[in-house]
């Protein structure tokens, strides 16, 4: 009979202790879970981040890119239109026979 109860109570022990172990290794996996989600959830943000920033980026010289061609556009335009008044006003001197170069 002493034997049952030593084996009896050595089995209970096993037991004990692979129950409380099987328990650390259920709080170890939801933990690892849970680190996993934060880590997701940090390279979430920090790619929305990063994303952010290259489009302000990429509207900002685009901007200045188009502000560029107004102006250069506008310089062109002036130049252009003074071209084509001098051009004219040679051309009606042409005309009507009076030469740059004679004394008006």
């Amino acid at each position: 009979m002493q034997i049952r109860k030593t084996g009896t109570l050595f089995l209970a022990g096993v037991l004990a202790v692979g129950m409380s172990s099987f328990a650390l290794a259920q709080d170890g996996a939801k933990q690892d879970m849970k680190d996993a989600g934060h880590e997701t959830s940090n390279a979430a943000k920090d790619t929305g981040h990063g994303i952010s920033k290259a489009t302000k980026k990429a509207y900002n010289k685009t901007s200045e890119g188009t502000e560029k061609a107004y102006h250069k556009t506008k310089r062109g335009t002036k130049k252009a239109y003074h071209k084509t008044k001098r051009g004219t006003k040679h051309a009606v001197d042409k005309v009507e026979g009076k030469s740059a170069d004679a004394p008006q």
